[in-house]
């Protein structure tokens, strides 16, 4: 038995019937790290003491007969933005290598509380400010399917090291796909949770974020199943004294069967690749072969959305922009220098109809919600980009934009949206992931349907990463 191809809840179910030890699990993941990770460049740092000792508590805990949590001796990896108390916050910038974070994010808190066992803290883009993950105090993180192509960003680094079996669970974060697009690009599956579901805290680089981070931005699990992902979700969903907006939210309220299910293959607002669309179609006739109820509808003011999401948050980070622009390296720096001056700051009267504007669509949106509860859509447009390509141009950063189109109403109007893989591209090798969106705290619905995507999805991992 390999146990770096075993989901998150076998390992953790065998450690607890004392199948296998932690300890055997993590060896096994650390030595799976130093196996792949000089390929990937995905886990930036290796927790190997604490890892090994955590395992081998755990251990005697068990032999004791000992009560253990949910997800007791699972190895998890932690995106280097969120705080791991004595561990650099880092933000993948070098003015913030020696940041220690004081105490644990609520999330890590919430993980390690089920039993979870932190070995690797991955990779991102400088901030956390590009869908490409090449960091100026870490590098380049690689796509472990095409070594030419982006892994997705920013919370890349752990979708590689998930997609290569490097970790069974991951922690990341999602202003503007940045779960969503790595789980698509690396052949993983992840969700952004509803606002509120997922308390967000941390020290660094502030506690007190701008708005449009404490309205848009979220923390969320990443994992090779979606079962997986439903597994930690749970975990991490719930009320928190660090974060004043978190929600203890009730069990969901039923939804009337069959799941009727909005079909958007090529969203407006730009092109989309026919590989993509294809795709598309057939998670939707996976749906329908379930039960669903599928049609080809688009939800209302889809293009507005994706432009009414940008307005805000470049309104709101030119504002402290001046003073995060020396912290990032030039290809960072290139692509949101276009990206702001596309959407110049705002006044606030001009902020107020943003916010207008946002509650307006969001009105819209419930009301579709109300007839189609779910929404599927591709997660890119396109395939993964080569390395650079968002940098390299304006036209590229702008092209940047609009194949991420799909992962941005989520944001805009607080939504969750689960990511899994449900294709993939022949003449390229890339897996391509989907999106089911729905209205806010309907998570486990999302991940219903995309477990039902994924019971016939050709993706599989772990993989081997592609070299050359």
């Amino acid at each position: 038995m390999e146990l770096t191809r075993l989901s998150a809840l076998e390992l953790a179910r065998g450690i607890a019937g004392a199948e296998m030890s932690a300890v055997e699990v993590v060896e096994a993941h650390l030595a799976r790290i130093e196996e792949v990770n000089p390929v990937l460049n995905a886990v930036v740092v290796v927790l190997a003491d604490t890892a090994r000792a955590e395992a081998a508590a755990l251990d005697v805990r068990i032999a004791a007969g000992e009560q253990v949590g949910p997800l007791a001796g699972v190895p998890l990896t932690v995106k280097e933005n969120i705080d791991m108390s004595g561990l650099a916050t880092t933000w993948g910038v070098p003015a913030l290598a020696e940041a220690v974070a004081p105490m644990d994010a609520p999330v890590v808190e919430r993980m390690r509380a089920a039993g979870a066992i932190p070995i690797g803290r991955t990779n991102l883009p400088d901030m956390a400010l590009r869908i490409h993950t090449d960091s100026t105090l870490h590098g380049l993180t690689r796509n472990p399917w095409h070594p030419g192509r982006t892994a997705g960003g920013s919370s890349g680094g752990d979708a590689a090291a998930l997609a290569t079996g490097m970790s069974a669970l991951g922690l990341g974060n999602d202003v503007g796909g940045s779960l969503r697009s790595p789980a698509s690009n690396c052949g993983i599956a992840s969700i952004r949770p509803s606002a509120g579901r997922v308390p967000d805290a941390g020290f660094i680089p502030a506690e007190d974020p701008i708005f449009a981070l404490q309205l848009m931005f979220v923390q969320g699990p990443m994992a090779r199943t979606v079962a997986d992902v439903r597994a930690a979700l749970t975990v991490l969903s719930g009320a928190h004294a660090r974060d004043p907006w978190s929600l203890d939210l009730p069990p969901a309220a039923s939804t009337p069967s069959p799941v009727r299910v909005a079909v958007v293959p090529e969203p407006p607002g730009g092109s989309t690749d026919p590989v993509v669309a294809k795709v598309v179609r057939s998670a939707a006739k996976l749906l329908t072969d379930a039960g669903y109820q599928v049609e080809e509808v688009t939800p209302p003011d889809y293009e507005e959305a994706v432009v009414t999401w940008a307005q805000l948050l470049a309104g709101d980070l030119s504002s402290v922009w001046p003073e995060m622009r020396p912290l990032i390296g030039p290809d960072g720096v290139a692509v949101l220098d276009t990206f702001l001056a596309a959407s110049p700051p705002l006044d606030a009267a001009g902020m107020s109809g943003v916010f207008v504007t946002r509650h307006r669509i969001a009105r819209a949106w419930s009301a579709f919600f109300a007839d189609f509860p779910l929404v599927l859509s591709p997660t890119w447009t396109q395939l993964p980009f080569e390395h650079g390509f968002d940098a390299a141009t304006p036209e590229g950063t702008f092209a940047m934009v609009e194949m991420l189109r799909p992962t941005l109403p989520a944001n805009l109007l607080g939504l969750p949206s689960a990511c899994v893989p449900a294709g993939m591209d022949e003449a390229t090798g890339l897996p391509i992931g989907v999106l089911l969106t729905g209205a806010r705290y309907t998570d486990f619905l999302c991940l219903d349907a995309a477990e039902t995507v994924e019971a016939r999805s050709p993706v599989r991992t772990p993989i081997d990463p592609v070299v050359g």
